[in-house]
């Protein structure tokens, strides 16, 4: 069963910290507009989300990451849009990482890939081990400069297709959430009951270790599951299984994410 995923999404700057500005336009406004319907498009896609604001507030990068790191969250996506000493003299999408070679330049690509199909350019994923919000994140981290804020053309874009831009970012944390599931090593488990109170399962689990079965028992989908064994090779798993046949136990071979 997959695990269900988490994010906390940061709204760049806000409050006392406006941000870039061109002309009346804000930063923390973009942000925060972007990182509401980026959250709510993972909710309906069956991820847990947390913000660090909501509204018009400030902390600093500090605090972030420290309500990030709080929120137990599995990932980090914070908005930002950018900006140039000169207006108008860049232009196109990128994603900050503490550093290359991980999840968080994974989650990086994938996001500026689904961006760029919208026709953004794709200014690539830097390391930015610098920025406070990334550097002190426990979990993987992205920063995601959503087009230029001092280039007409961008906000032109970013405007007329706001919630194409929401999808992409959420379509590039989706994609990485089902990469990680589908690189994690799956193991063979053989399942011998399944109960609705914990302690019938805690019983079924100790009388299998006394005799000598690895047994124990998870809880998912509203029972406890006892179940023998983790195996990468089938072949191990069809020998238990059988053997626990042999001594009378039913049996259900079940394959798991590797979580033990």
């Amino acid at each position: 069963m997959q695990e269900r995923k988490s994010v906390i999404i940061d709204a760049g700057h806000g409050g006392s910290d406006p941000g870039a500005v061109y002309e009346r336009r804000q930063e923390k406004d973009d942000a925060l507009n972007l990182a509401l319907a980026v959250g709510r498009i993972l909710e309906n896609n069956g991820v847990d989300v947390m913000y660090t604001r909501i509204n018009d507030v400030y902390d600093t990068p500090l605090e972030k990451a420290q309500i990030a790191n709080e929120s137990g969250a599995d990932y980090l996506v914070s908005i930002h849009r950018n900006a140039m000493p000169i207006p108008g003299t860049a232009s196109g999408i990128m994603s900050l990482v503490y550093e290359n070679g991980g999840t968080a330049e994974l989650m990086g690509k994938n996001i500026n890939q689904e961006l760029a199909r919208l026709g953004f350019q794709d200014l690539g994923v830097m390391e930015r081990p610098g920025l406070i919000i990334l550097r002190k994140s426990d979990m993987p981290a992205v920063l995601v400069e959503a087009g230029f804020l001092d280039n007409p053309a961008d906000n032109e874009m970013f405007d007329r297709n706001f919630w194409q831009i929401a999808q992409a970012i959420a379509n590039g944390v989706l994609t990485t959430i089902r990469q990680e599931e589908e690189m994690k090593p799956r193991y063979y488990q053989i399942q011998i009951g399944s109960y609705l109170n914990r302690k019938m399962a805690e019983e079924a689990a100790a009388q299998l270790t006394e005799q000598g079965y690895p047994a124990f028992y998870v809880y998912q989908d509203g029972y406890y599951k006892v179940r023998v064994g983790a195996y990468l090779n089938l072949d191990n798993a069809v020998h238990m299984e059988q053997k626990l046949k042999r001594n009378g136990y039913p049996t259900m071979m079940i394959l798991e994410p590797g979580i033990y």
